[in-house]
C-alpha cells in the first residue's frame, strides 16, 4: 500500500525533471495524503503538471458518497478489473514524488519509515486517473490512484506492497504513451532496484497529515 508520499522539489526542478509546466500552483508537500490535491501528469496532456485528487472516482460512479475512492490499484489484477483495465488502456498518469512513507508492524506498534532513491532525486509512481462528472451542477472532478507492485528486498520486511516507481525517463515516457501496447504498459509495472534506494525510521508525527512540515523528515 502507499498511503503517504513527500513532493519536495522546487517547481522549477519538477518543470525541467518532467519536461512539463506546472498548470496550477503546488507547495511542497511533506506529507501528502488521501483526498489532497496533488500533482500529476496525465497521457493526455503529458506537457502540463496538474492537481488531482488522490482517491480515484471512476466516471460510471453514480452515489459519489456511497463509491468507494481506492488509493492504490494491485498492479498484476488491473487487466481483471473492468473499470482498472480501461483505465490502463486510455488514462494513465505519473505521479511525482521524492519518497513516500510506510509503516512497519511490530511487537511495540506500528512503525513510519521514509523510503526514498539514494541520491534523493525526484521519481516517478505509475498511477491510473479519471473524471467524474457531477450532473446536477456540471463539476468535473479529476483523481487519481497510484499503483502498487510487490516489494522488493528493501520493502519486504516493511510491508508486502510497494508503489510502482516507474524506472528512469524512457519508462515514464513509455507508459504515457498511447502507442504502446497493453503488455508493454504492464511489463513496466515492476519493483524499482532496492539497491538504488534507502530507508529510515521516522517520527510518529507523519501519522497525522495535519503534520506537513520538514520535522516529519528527521530521523527518529
Amino acid at each position: 500500500m502507499c498511503g503517504r508520499y513527500t513532493t519536495l522539489a522546487p517547481k522549477p526542478v519538477l518543470e525541467k525533471r518532467f519536461d512539463a509546466s506546472f498548470k496550477a500552483e503546488a507547495d511542497p508537500n511533506y506529507n501528502a495524503a488521501p483526498s489532497q490535491r496533488l500533482p500529476v501528469i496525465l497521457n493526455t496532456e503529458p506537457g502540463q503538471i496538474q492537481l488531482l485528487q488522490w482517491g480515484l472516482i471512476p466516471g460510471w460512479v453514480k452515489d459519489l458518497k456511497a463509491a468507494p475512492k481506492p488509493i492504490n490499484a494491485r498492479a498484476e489484477t488491473l487487466p481483471e478489473k473492468p473499470s482498472f483495465r480501461q483505465l490502463l488502456q486510455r488514462r494513465r498518469c505519473l505521479v511525482p514524488a521524492d519518497s513516500f512513507y510506510e509503516w512497519q508492524v511490530t511487537a511495540q506498534g506500528k512503525v513510519p519509515h521514509r523510503i526514498l532513491l539514494r541520491n534523493e532525486e525526484p521519481f516517478a509512481f505509475a498511477g491510473l486517473w479519471d473524471e467524474w462528472v457531477d450532473k446536477a451542477t456540471g463539476e468535473v472532478r479529476p483523481t487519481f490512484t497510484i499503483i502498487t507492485t510487490d516489494p522488493n528486498e528493501l520493502m519486504a520486511p516493511i510491508h508486502n506492497r510497494m508503489p510502482v516507481m516507474l524506472q528512469g525517463r524512457d519508462a515514464e515516457l513509455a507508459w504515457l504513451d498511447d502507442a504502446v501496447s497493453l503488455a508493454d504498459h504492464q511489463a513496466l509495472l515492476q519493483p524499482y532496484p532496492a539497491d538504488l534506494m534507502r530507508e529510515y525510521i521516522i517520527t510518529t508525527r507523519v501519522n497525522s497529515p495535519a503534520n506537513n512540515d520538514v520535522s516529519i523528515l528527521e530521523a527518529a
